[in-house]
Parts: structure tokens; C-alpha cells; sequence
């Protein structure tokens, strides 16, 4: 269930961790702080109104863009493009902290086509 962090912004805990909305208020961009737990995994996922770009902060991911394996660290990035199946992944022992910038049409949720999921949640 989405709720609100201390300083007012939209907070939602998920299977693999949780994810901040820092920023919301255009119609072409949305930019969250998402947290995957230790040894946890986003779905494997496509959107069709949006592309992404993420920026690690912290920890080490595994991100998986349209079956192939990057390893990204502490300043690394990657560009997914509308279409693309994508997912992040913590192999290691701490967090892995990272900023998502939204670009495109639509940002809800209900633009999520979970291809996999470790939680049960396959469309």
C-alpha cells in the first residue's frame, strides 16, 4: 500500500524493498529512489508509455536488459528504452540504492507487464 515518508512524498514497500517519489510534478518525467534488498529482485518487466534511466548510488546491481547481464556499481548507469525487459537484481550482503528518471507519456503502475516474478505477480 502506497503511503507517505516523513517529509511527504509518496512511500510504498514492496517484496524486494521500497521505492521514495522524489519528484512528480511534470507531465513528461517522474524520478524515484528505489531500494532492492539484499538477494531480492524487481520483476522482470516492460513498459510501453515510458523509458527509464538509472543511476546507482549505492551497492552492487545486477541489471538484466533484454536477457543480457550488466554489472553496475556506485556511479554507473543505464539507459532502458520503452519496449525493453529489464530488471535489477542484489547479489550482495547491503542494499543496492538507485535513482530512477521516468521519461515519457504515463508513469502509473498499471504500465508494468511483469514478464517474471518472484512474487506472484505475472500479469
Amino acid at each position: 500500500m502506497t503511503t507517505k515518508d516523513a517529509k511527504g512524498r509518496e512511500y510504498d514497500e514492496r517484496p524486494w524493498g521500497n521505492y521514495t517519489v522524489l519528484d512528480d510534478e511534470m507531465f513528461d518525467h517522474k524520478v524515484k529512489r528505489i531500494v532492492v534488498l539484499p538477494g531480492k529482485r524487481l520483476s522482470y518487466q516492460t513498459h510501453a508509455k515510458r523509458a527509464e534511466h538509472w543511476f546507482i548510488v549505492d551497492g552492487d546491481a545486477t541489471v538484466v536488459l533484454d536477457g543480457k547481464e550488466y554489472e553496475l556499481g556506485p556511479g554507473k548507469s543505464i539507459d532502458i528504452a520503452i519496449g525493453q525487459a529489464h530488471r535489477c537484481e542484489n547479489r550482495g550482503t547491503k542494499p543496492v540504492v538507485f535513482i530512477e528518471v521516468q521519461h515519457g507519456t504515463y508513469f502509473g503502475e498499471d504500465d508494468i507487464v511483469r514478464l517474471e516474478d518472484d512474487f506472484g505477480r505475472v500479469n
